[in-house]
């Protein structure tokens, strides 16, 4: 640590220190899938039953349970002192602090560019706009490898596409990036190649490990779920549950809120090939400008952000840890390009800090449907979408170099 460096490190150390103390203390459990569920997997694998992903069906890719098991390991020696589900989400804690600071010292080195020290000043204050959600679930541990991934495509792109696979396999979002990546780079067989041989390697040992019945069990399981209470898709049914024309439940099958009324299947079940459609015209467009010349620094940033944008937007999942997805691209916009990154990065510091108002700071009168809290969501999703037309935008006008 230099002194360019103790301002950025303090900030960043102090950010998730406070972050993770106000998991304790805010309402509505934001930490209740680390205990209630992570907790329960992890221990199961490990004393002999099952296994997530490999005995049973399981709705994350299999890699998902590996920090999981490693949490357990961690917590293993407080357990007597503070009890297991206490001593669990200490340990989630500390590993997850632990895996962002790797990242963060790898993003500012001991000298960081004026782009870099933008970027780590970003991921700290998204941290504390977005609270306790952006460490105490999954998501959180694929965003450093998704970041120093991001950051190696260009010197070490075998290094960096292994990593973003390797998160893709514990939540699918990362895969964004490598698709971004493909498109937007010169060197894109080596990079598919990489990604390639990755997820083979990945496959085999799951294979050897027996998960051939489930082994992509993680997408068949989502086909099923209903709208989520925080999908962009389920805002009108929120006003119109407020008229008494849609009402808010809960699966027990999936351990979530749900809207229900008139036309929710038919939404629910076209969802899926919209984001299909519209990840597929996003990424046709940014192929015509690679193929055209676009630069990789001004193509790479705004296309991984619309990528992961889309995936969100046209989700019938609404969790709010979605939200920390859209780090990771901005983080690396910062670096690639730091003077078009401001505009998407003040939209993604507003979804936080409006992301967190709702859950879990007014969750409960969500689900009751009270007026102030649907209007943070509807305002949320809104600007989801606009954060959406932002990246495509910025694809659209990627320059050309004029050719002689």
């Amino acid at each position: 640590m230099t002194r360019r460096t103790a301002p950025l490190w303090t900030a960043f150390l102090l950010a998730h220190a406070l972050t993770a103390w106000l998991g304790w203390v805010y309402p509505s459990q934001p930490m209740g899938d680390v205990v209630l569920v992570y907790e329960p997997w992890s221990a199961s694998a490990l004393t002999g039953g099952t296994v997530m992903g490999i005995t049973e069906p399981w709705v994350y890719p299999q890699l998902a349970l590996l920090p999981m098991l490693l949490a357990k390991a961690l917590s293993l020696p407080f357990v007597a002192a503070v009890g297991a589900l206490s001593a669990y989400l200490v340990a989630w804690a500390v590993l997850v602090t632990v895996l962002d600071a790797v990242a963060f010292g790898f993003l500012i080195g001991r000298r960081p560019s004026a782009p870099r020290r933008a970027a780590a000043w970003f991921w700290t204050a998204a941290l504390l706009l977005l609270g306790p959600i952006a460490l105490y679930r999954i998501d959180a541990i694929t965003v450093p490898l998704a970041i120093v991934g991001g950051l190696l495509l260009l010197r070490h792109p075998l290094v960096g596409t292994v990593l973003l696979t390797i998160g893709a396999w514990i939540k699918i979002w990362p895969g964004a990036l490598v698709l971004a990546a493909v498109v937007a780079a010169r060197n894109r067989l080596k990079i598919l190649c990489a990604a390639a041989a990755g997820t083979a390697g990945i496959i085999v040992v799951l294979f050897l490990l027996g998960a051939d019945q489930h082994l992509f069990a993680f997408l068949t399981q989502q086909t099923g779920r209903g709208l989520q209470v925080e999908a962009v898709a389920a805002t009108p049914y929120l006003w119109a549950a407020r008229a008494g024309a849609a009402s808010v439940g809960y699966s027990f099958e999936i351990l979530t809120f749900q809207v229900e009324g008139y036309g929710v299947p038919f939404v629910s079940d076209v969802l899926t090939p919209i984001m299909l459609l519209t990840v597929a015209v996003i990424t046709a467009l940014a192929a015509v400008k690679a193929a055209r010349g676009g630069s990789f620094g001004r193509l790479f940033p705004p296309l991984a952000l619309s990528l992961v944008a889309a995936l969100i937007v046209t989700n019938k999942v609404g969790s709010p840890q979605f939200q920390t997805w859209l780090i990771a691209p901005m983080v690396l916009w910062f670096v690639y390009d730091r003077t078009r990154a401001r505009g998407p990065a003040a939209l993604v510091a507003v979804l936080c800090g409006l992301t967190c108002l709702i859950y879990p700071l007014t969750y409960d009168a969500l689900l009751r449907t009270e007026f102030v809290p649907v209007l943070l969501l509807t305002a949320r999703n809104v600007l989801l979408i606009v954060l959406l037309v932002v990246g495509i935008r910025s694809i659209v006008r990627v320059p050309i170099p004029t050719r002689r």
